[in-house]
């Protein structure tokens, strides 16, 4: 993947994290900045990467699906399910990425989906064997690794790039 496509994948996780409320408003801002340095460039990303920690919060719901629209990026709104897949690919790149273990991870995704998002559903049926490991046949180690499968497979899958029409 070369610096711009990763640059764009990161500014495009950013933006489902934050709609989900898993990253701040400056966050994305920071993910835009390393857009802009990493090469994608256009006018509505020079904006959002110009605001400020304290515009960020407030400028973000209209500044960023321009910005995305102009790289040929999707908003996902949180309310749809492309929301939600997009969010989870979002935290299952982290985890590989080292930012997350295994444990918070599959936490956070039975925390915000329980059991009814059929796309984690098996993330959730891993959170509750944590829960149990200490009574059951399972090993952490094992059970981590399961998580870290499945979160490869999350991440692997392309993203979507259907157009929402709902803004922030």
């Amino acid at each position: 993947m070369s610096s711009t496509e990763a640059a764009a994948t990161a500014l495009q996780d950013h933006a489902a994290l934050w709609s989900l409320g898993e990253v701040r408003a400056s966050d994305v801002v920071d993910a835009a900045c390393d857009a802009l340095v990493a090469g994608l460039d256009t006018p509505g990303l020079r904006v959002l990467a110009a605001c400020t920690r304290a515009e960020a919060d407030h400028d973000i719901h209209a500044l960023l699906p321009e910005a995305l629209d102009e790289l040929g990026l999707t908003f996902y709104p949180v309310a749809g399910d492309a929301g939600q897949e997009a969010a989870v690919r979002a935290l299952a790149r982290r985890m590989l990425a080292g930012e997350l273990t295994p444990r918070q991870f599959t936490f956070r995704i039975h925390e915000r989906f329980g059991h009814e998002l059929p796309l984690t559903e098996r993330l959730a049926e891993l959170d509750d064997e944590y829960d149990i490991i200490d009574h059951g046949d399972r090993t952490v180690d094992q059970v981590d690794a399961e998580v870290t499968a499945e979160a490869g497979r999350l991440a692997a899958q392309p993203r979507s790039t259907e157009p929402t029409d709902t803004p922030c």
